[in-house]
């Protein structure tokens, strides 16, 4: 044993002076090229004795990369993430001109803006050099990773023989996305584990299919009361935002309070880049937790200090941050430029969101999963939003979208080669919470918003531009026609006074209209007596596929065009507007209708089956949130070695479903310590 110590100690001595070395030659290279650099006085010097400075000013910067730089990144613990990243060119230059002045015989200077690229190039050079060394050591290769991630393990303590699960979420690529990538060669990673080890299972969402229903059922085993991302909760009188933290955290506390569970999770777990917790108790970047006012290792940034702790990688992360956000730009230039349709503005911050969501958030993702995996943790779930967030803006099928997933298998790649070393096999799986359906905005095919038309139909004051629609003209027809007003007199509008104006919120192509005034849960007759025109507006516009409305005389009521009302009882035989929607939509509207916050008035978009597409009433030309194409069938890429999600012939619905197969998973692996869900041990009981 000692003389594998000492070979070890040798190892790392003679990596760590060849870094020395190239970062010296790299330092000296820099003093001959850039103008405000330089490594010797106005007169001249030997070439021994800038070598020397160059040796020293080197080695300085090394040492302060590696003592000095963790305590500034934890010091800056509490900065914006995207702030932090802005921060590390600066931090790393000013630590390159305290290493120039540690030498007092050293006439070496640099100009401010100097010291900031020498130290970007050093940074990045030296990581390289430690990394191609490393290559070939598997316990320096894993060192280096486990630094990377800022994990801490007992020497010696031998792992655990049961494999651990690690779940990997890609958010909103749908089941036939990843099907076309494969066949088309842009995800061989996926494709060597299909052709072996792994099995392809699609499943259907909720009708809320967007990440807050969907996750929230995945790790803690029920969704019950999520009607959309964004909803009006007239109990609270507050409109709930899945990815706010204060709606995070009341949606966890509902969930596992409902369910009488901590989540999936709860043994020896760890959530990461998630809307929640799951029950973890290791969690990083998690939403539900962000306003909690806990240990470090709990706050919802203190996994960037994992990442951002060696310079090298914050120098490399904010470097490819730069770079996506100038390809954002020229690729949203050049689709303006041949006038694509559908197209969405992306220009104000949207390339820095961009970039923040493709670069930073999935590097210190996966180095949090990778650390996770040298520790040998039982259950891991991570959440990766790169292809969510570019396919809203540029198209599900584009070819950016096709470039983010193409680095997506380059990152399930790498965490794969980290699980080869980790302490304890490691099975891993891949999922999405939702897919996305391609299609023009409400807004860029009639003219007006979802809010607009609903006002008009409300005989509410909209925008001039909105009045001389179609659309708007239509709906200002209906309303006089109900109110008995057949002539308009130039410049009047109906204007009710007694009632406040609706709430109207869009959750992708899902819009939901509330009457905030009303404590309860309006009916058609009350929506009717108020505002008589406003359902049939609605109902008969062409960019709206149907309503769902509670009725006093039926419970619940699908609104169609033309005049169509069916009970929610009688769709399985006569399916009416919700026939374009596929199997599955009656059960899913039933399920909704059920909820206690569910909206006065739910409104699911146009859906045209043939091409798979919707109309957003937000401003994206690839969403999810409603009914209609692929935003509905995500997909599950599991292990053979783990049973059949669903039994032969049978069909993978709602992500409750998904969270009782991901536990049958992990008990399988773990046994009985893994606890049944919540609504297998109330069907055990009974």
């Amino acid at each position: 044993m000692r003389g594998v110590r000492w070979r070890r100690v040798a190892s790392q001595l003679g990596r760590s002076v060849v870094v020395w070395a190239v970062s010296t030659v790299t330092m000296l290279v820099l003093a001959g090229i850039l103008p405000d650099f330089r490594l010797q006085s106005p007169d001249g010097e030997s070439a021994t004795h800038i070598a020397v400075t160059a040796a020293v000013g080197a080695g300085a910067f090394g040492v302060l990369s590696a003592l000095v730089w963790p305590l500034l990144v934890r010091a800056l613990l509490l900065v914006p993430a995207l702030v932090l990243g802005l921060l590390v060119f600066v931090l790393n230059g000013s630590l390159l001109l305290v290493a120039l002045r540690l030498n007092p015989s050293s006439s070496a200077e640099a100009a401010p803006e100097t010291a900031v690229v020498v130290a970007a190039v050093m940074s990045a050079v030296a990581s390289a050099t430690g990394g191609a060394l490393a290559v070939r050591d598997d316990d320096a290769y894993r060192r280096r990773l486990y630094r990377l991630a800022d994990r801490r393990r007992v020497p010696g303590t031998p792992g655990p023989a049961t494999p651990g699960t690690v779940f990997l979420q890609l958010d909103g690529v749908g089941h036939d996305v990843l099907v076309a990538a494969v066949g088309k060669g842009l995800m061989p990673t996926v494709a060597r584990w299909l052709e072996g080890t792994h099995r392809l299972t699609p499943w259907r969402t909720d009708w809320s299919s967007q990440t807050g229903a969907s996750q929230l059922g995945i790790l803690h085993g029920t969704n019950h009361d999520v009607p959309a991302f964004r909803w009006y909760d007239k109990d609270r009188r507050e409109v709930m935002v899945c990815n706010r933290p204060t709606s995070a955290a009341e949606l966890q506390r509902r969930a596992v309070e409902f369910t009488g569970d901590g989540g999936l999770l709860t043994v020896d777990g760890a959530s990461r880049g998630n809307l929640f917790g799951g029950g973890a108790d290791e969690q990083a970047l998690v939403l539900s937790i962000a306003t909690r006012r806990r240990g470090r290792e709990n706050r919802s940034r203190a996994g960037y200090f994992a990442y951002f702790s060696d310079p090298a990688n914050a120098v490399r992360t904010v470097m490819s941050f730069v770079a996506e956000v100038g390809r954002e730009i020229g690729e949203s230039t050049r689709a303006r430029m041949r006038k694509q349709r559908p197209r969405v503005s992306r220009g104000g911050l949207y390339p820095l969101v961009r970039a923040f969501a493709t670069v930073v958030e999935r590097d210190v993702v996966v180095a949090a999963v990778m650390g996770d995996l040298l520790a040998g943790r039982t259950a891991v779930y991570a959440d990766l939003v790169a292809y969510d967030e570019v396919a809203h803006h540029s198209g599900p099928m584009s070819r950016d979208a096709e470039k983010v997933l193409q680095r997506l298998d380059r990152a399930l790649a790498l965490i794969a080669n980290v699980a080869e070393h980790a302490p304890r096999p490691y099975r891993i799986v891949v999922l999405s919470d939702h897919g996305q359906s391609p299609g023009e905005t409400f807004r860029a095919r009639y003219g007006l918003g979802l809010g607009e038309l609903v006002r008009a139909g409300c005989g509410l004051p909209v925008p001039r531009k909105a009045q001389r629609t179609h659309s708007g003209a239509e709906a200002r027809v209906a309303v006089r026609a109900a109110l008995r007003r057949p002539v308009e007199e130039r410049g009047e509008q109906y204007r009710p006074s007694r009632h406040s104006e609706p709430l109207v919120l869009a959750s992708g192509n899902l819009g939901l209209v509330s009457f905030p005034d009303v404590p309860h849960r309006m009916s058609k007759e009350e929506i009717d007596a108020r505002h008589p025109a406003l359902l049939t507006t609605l109902a008969n516009h062409p960019g709206i596929g149907f309503l769902l409305v509670r009725s006093e005389e039926h419970g619940g009521l699908v609104l169609g065009a033309h005049g169509a009302e069916i009970p929610l009882a009688r769709l399985d035989d006569d399916p009416g507007p919700l026939e374009v929607f596929g199997p599955g939509a009656a059960d899913a509207v039933r399920r909704t209708h059920s909820f206690p916050h569910t909206a006065d008035i739910m409104v699911n978009s146009f859906h045209d089956p043939a091409d798979g597409e919707v109309l957003a009433f937000e401003e994206q030309i690839g969403s999810h949130g409603g009914l209609g194409g692929a935003q509905a069938r995500p997909f599950l890429l599991s292990p053979l070695a783990f049973s059949e999600p669903v039994e032969e012939g049978s069909e993978l619905v709602g992500a409750e479903q998904v969270h009782r197969v991901l536990r049958r998973w992990l008990r399988e692996l773990n046994g009985p310590q893994v606890p049944l869900s919540g609504k297998d041990e109330r069907e055990r009981a009974a």
